[in-house]
């Protein structure tokens, strides 16, 4: 009797320490997905981001009059492909490069040789090099219009390294993934292997396969609803540091994309629970009662 109960003991703390690491594995995948997940949703963003603090700067000839500068000041503010169009005179300009460089040039040359000009910074989706070529030329072709300039080459390397990002994450992406899916298989099947005796005892008095793969999988289901919310609390604690300590990331203004994050999270913890619990069950279900012991 004695005997037993300290059998009956041994078995519930192995179950329990199978259960905690089903739990433990599917929320450390989980969290990891998530993170990635919240690195995808955001990833345009922050590149958005980037895109957006390229200037084109035209430069505008001496004999420009005021009526065509605020008439294409206005024109450009009120484009498509613009997000902000800035004036900046001669004067202005002078004053602001005397402070970068900390020396007066003009006393230095004699004139000023700046020219006024309209910095435009345009929508993301149009700081391509082709459409921003295209911009540039339009811009240009106008008689008061002295010269367009921008940073070529960092926008061809901007939408290079964007794209070759991108690809990596769908790599990393598919690789957690699949990553996921064999560690909380393993767990799943050492915690159906640790009640195989149970599963093959019920087969033998009659119970379909059906009925006895009904308890292992809701209580697996459970468990991954568990870990499922131990990472969403986890991720939710990243992302609020996050946001406090970098808020111009802004990682919080689209809540109804990290919502449907969070329910991704939980309807993957209960699906792939789901299915590795089936499988690791019919496993058992269909071994002979010899093979139990191996």
């Amino acid at each position: 009797m004695e005997l037993s109960k300290s059998f009956d003991k041994y078995q519930k703390r192995r179950l329990i320490s199978s259960y905690f690491s089903v739990v433990l594995s599917i929320a450390l995948v989980l969290f990891l997905l998530g993170m990635l997940g919240l690195f995808v949703l955001n990833a345009k963003k922050v590149a958005d981001r980037f895109k957006e603090k390229i200037a084109m700067t035209v430069f505008l000839k001496e004999n420009a009059k005021e009526v065509e500068i605020q008439q294409l000041r206005k024109s450009l503010a009120m484009a498509d492909y613009t997000r902000e169009a800035n004036y900046v005179s001669k004067e202005d300009a002078a004053e602001k490069h005397m402070n970068d460089l900390g020396e007066n040039f003009i006393d230095y040359l004699g004139y000023n040789p700046l020219k006024n000009s309209i910095d435009l910074y345009l929508k993301a989706d149009y700081v391509h090099k082709d459409s921003i070529a295209s911009i540039a030329e339009e811009i240009g072709s106008k008689a008061f219009v002295d010269e367009v300039s921008y940073d070529k080459p960092l926008v061809t390397l901007i939408n290079e390294n964007i794209s070759k990002i991108s690809f990596w994450v769908l790599i990393v992406s598919a690789i957690f993934t699949v990553i996921a899916m064999l560690l909380i298989n393993s767990s799943i099947r050492l915690a159906v292997y640790a009640r195989r005796f149970i599963i093959k005892t019920m087969q033998m008095v009659g119970a379909t396969k059906r009925f006895i793969r009904r308890p292992f999988i809701w209580k697996s289901v459970s468990l991954g609803i568990i870990g499922a919310a131990v990472a969403s609390i986890a991720i939710a604690v990243v992302l609020y540091f996050l946001q406090d300590r970098y808020p111009e990331l802004q990682l919080t203004e689209q809540p109804l994309l990290l919502v449907a994050l969070f329910v991704s999270l939980f309807l993957l913890g209960v699906l792939i629970t789901w299915v590795s619990t089936f499988i690791a069950t019919q496993r058992f279900l269909n071994l002979r009662t010899d093979d139990l012991y191996y």
